[in-house]
């Protein structure tokens, strides 16, 4: 599998993890753009549950004898599994795909670029963590690039921004998806990446049954059409498989807060496929941003400080 790098030191899987912050950005996008694009024709509930069933289906040949060797510590980590299924696949699955029906994408952008302070937040509160000051700055510098391009280098788009439903249902993602980063740290447990990986998702799918029973008694179930099955497929590879297990990878090896930090260059690569797919100019307001996030990233990953 490619979420596991054999024999390699604990300074090399740090720099692995460190390649990934800049891919896996890209693997959430398609979650976003996945999510507007099927939002008339895939029940949110359905499209999440699917998701996750067929992460846990294709993850099974490579991590089901390690899951059946440690069925009864799984079973007595049951409560744990279920919390992080329900907020990394059942919050951020379900809720962010029904939130995409009535938000727009610069409110997306704008409130889910605070998930990486919540996360430092959280760490702080909950055990006490900080990152050192270059990481501050580092952070501090990837949110200010985030913000120019999100908002266009236009200020005024801040007072303009007006709020729906899905906006806050947006947030409440953001702070789902904090918890879960540093939840999915502080409760590391003896699996490996991958069957770890098996194991929430199948949590959260187990979660979610009942509000799938719920939907498809009020609204349907999904369709079996070509491209309602394309659709699922790629959100099982792409933002499920990939991006999550990326995400668990980069937890390890760095850590919570510095995972949060992918979230800032969703909007970098939001305005390359934006370029790349729909034909859009990629402005100076996005070279800037883009600027400003790696290198805040660069500076909040790479560079080693005094506490």
């Amino acid at each position: 599998m490619t979420l596991s790098f054999p024999a390699a030191t604990p300074m090399r899987e740090q720099q692995y993890a460190q390649v990934l912050i800049f891919i896996t950005p890209a693997l959430f996008c398609a979650n976003m753009l996945l999510a507007r694009y099927s939002a008339d024709f895939i029940p949110p509930v359905a499209l999440a549950v699917w998701r996750w069933l067929g992460v846990v289906v294709l993850l099974l040949p490579f991590c089901g004898p390690e899951l059946w060797r440690q069925r009864r510590a799984i079973i007595g980590d049951a409560g744990r599994l279920l919390v992080l299924g329900a907020l990394g696949m059942g919050i951020c699955g379900a809720v962010v795909y029904a939130a995409g029906k009535t938000t727009t994408a610069t409110n997306i952008g704008l409130i889910y670029a605070v998930s990486p302070v919540l996360i430092i937040l959280l760490s702080r509160i909950m055990f006490g963590d900080r990152l050192s000051k270059r990481q501050m700055a580092g952070a501090a510098l990837a949110l200010g690039g985030t913000l120019v391009i999100v908002t266009k280098a236009d200020w005024a788009v801040l007072k303009a921004l007006t709020f729906v439903p899905g906006d806050l249902m947006i947030l409440g993602c953001a702070i789902a998806w904090a918890a879960y980063a540093v939840l999915l740290k502080r409760w590391p447990g003896n699996l490996s990446i991958n069957a770890r990986l098996a194991a929430i998702a199948a949590a959260g799918v187990i979660v979610m049954l009942p509000f799938l029973a719920w939907e498809t008694i009020t609204v349907g179930p999904a369709g079996t059409d070509p491209r309602t099955l394309a659709v699922i497929a790629t959100v099982i590879l792409v933002p499920g498989l990939l991006a999550y297990g990326a995400h668990a990878y980069i937890t390890k090896h760095l850590g919570p807060a510095k995972a949060g930090l992918i979230l800032y260059l969703s909007p970098v690569y939001n305005a390359v496929l934006a370029w790349a797919l729909l034909g859009e100019q990629f402005a100076a307001y996005h070279w800037a941003g883009a600027v400003l996030v790696l290198a805040g990233l660069y500076i909040a990953t790479s560079l080693p400080g005094k506490r």
